[in-house]
């Protein structure tokens, strides 16, 4: 009778399965590892099917997603279109399809109608064809994804959609600028900031450029601990995440960068530096306000004319005149191509005060598209007080309105998303049918 042996070849697959299983996790945290967290972007996902949903459920709890706004639900691109048709877009649509390639191109274009300018499409599809692919790239879907999908390879397509090297800046700069001192660009620079990330529901970084006299810090009652001026000192040292935790979170859309106004240092500051500020503020939400400051520097020169959007606010008098109508011709020969400047005239209608007609002052300048902010001292007043916007007082609804135009030019968005309108509602008018 044959001596029988221990099976040896179980435990050897045990240890090699255990191996195998550490090797593969150790691979799946290297590669979590280097995926950058996102900025502060919104994502929508609208899921054919409980699995895909699941995994965009475990994406958004994952901390490199702790700064995006992300609402997931049941329902396919014919829901996104009928939400969308009531509610602004968000920066990111995510979508599963299930469709053929001929029903999906259909549902893609009815989307299109009702999608914001800027806004990204990705797809989860279920057909492999790397014709279809190229199809749908063309026709301005960011990325198309393969199903099934990890958790892993999702996360890494979307950083990758807004962090990798060949992508374009996310964030759109919008620099304010008085065309003098006093005029009131600082407070028209913090309640259109706050309009746009309010009323249109965007992420809005507020910058104060202004080291020595900043005024943002008071116009929304914060005090933080770190400003500007800390960035500065630390520019050897300056990345993003270093930049993140220089930010106060002022609500759950908006963040502050504020200045310390205090007069340690003068403002003779490295332009380079405030570039490379402007590239990491750019990567980090979908619009920077620079509250720029009425002097005239090299490197404030520089932060003006490479902002994508420029407003001037002026006050109604001479010297504002011809003010803006130097700046008008700076920027008429440094930015050819580039959008004109939005023109604020403010303070109009000041009693006993003797001011050029906000018509002749545009007319003057050849402009044709102006705002008009009439004179009201005891609304301004009560907000720079109280640390509030003006819209937050509800005492001025036609100034608050001005803000949102403004902030609607800006944003290329002409209408606020409706409140009334819940993510949920594809999903509710389902149950509802199928009652």
């Amino acid at each position: 009778m044959s001596e029988q042996r221990a099976p040896e070849s179980g435990f050897e697959l045990d240890n090699d399965l255990a191996a195998f299983e550490q090797e593969f996790a150790s691979a799946g945290v290297e590669e979590l590892a280097e995926i950058r967290p996102l900025p502060r972007v919104s994502i929508h996902a609208f899921c054919d099917t409980p699995q895909i949903l699941e995994t965009v459920e475990a994406v958004a709890a994952d901390r490199r997603m702790a700064r995006v706004h992300l609402k997931a639900v049941m329902g396919g691109i014919r829901s996104a279109t009928e939400f969308f048709s009531e509610a602004a877009t968000p920066n990111l649509i995510l979508l599963e399809a299930n469709q053929s390639y001929d029903q999906l191109v259909d549902d893609l274009d009815k989307l299109a109608e009702v999608c914001d300018i800027g806004t990204k499409v990705v797809l989860i599809g279920h057909i492999n064809d790397v014709q279809m692919y190229r199809d749908l790239v063309r026709r301005g879907v960011s990325e198309y994804i393969v199903a099934p999908v990890g958790q892993i390879e999702l996360i890494k397509s979307l950083s990758d959609l807004f962090g990798s090297p060949e992508a374009e800046p996310l964030g759109k700069s919008v620099a304010f600028i008085g065309a003098k001192g006093g005029v009131g660009s600082s407070t028209l620079a913090h309640n259109v900031g706050w309009s746009i990330s309010s009323k249109f529901q965007q992420d809005v970084i507020i910058s104060d450029f202004d080291v020595a006299f900043g005024t943002t810090g008071l116009d929304f009652n914060e005090d933080p601990p770190q400003t500007i001026a800390d960035a500065i000192k630390a520019a050897d040292r300056l990345d993003d995440q270093f930049l993140e935790r220089l930010l106060t979170k002022c609500s759950e859309r908006l963040s502050l960068l504020t200045a310390p106004a205090v007069l340690d240092n003068t403002c003779d500051y490295d332009g380079e530096f405030f570039g490379h500020m402007m590239e990491l503020l750019q990567n980090s939400a979908p619009y920077i306000v620079m509250d720029l400051p009425h002097v005239w520097t090299e490197w404030n020169r520089q932060l003006l004319l490479n902002a994508d959007e420029i407003v001037i606010t002026a006050a109604p008098d001479l010297a504002n005149l011809r003010n803006v109508k130097n700046l008008l011709d700076l920027l008429g020969q440094e930015r050819r191509g580039d959008r004109p400047p939005h023109l604020v005239i403010n303070q109009t209608g000041m009693q006993k005060r003797p001011e050029i007609k906000a018509k002749e002052f545009a007319t003057a300048l050849e402009l044709t598209n102006y705002v008009e902010i009439p004179f009201d001292a005891a609304t301004f007043g009560m907000a720079a007080n109280n640390g509030q916007m003006i819209s937050e007082l509800g005492s001025n609804a036609k100034t608050a309105d001005i803000f949102d135009t403004i902030a609607g030019g800006i944003t290329g968005r002409s209408d606020a998303p409706k409140a009334s309108k819940s993510l949920l509602a594809p999903l509710l008018g389902k149950l509802k049918k199928s009652k």
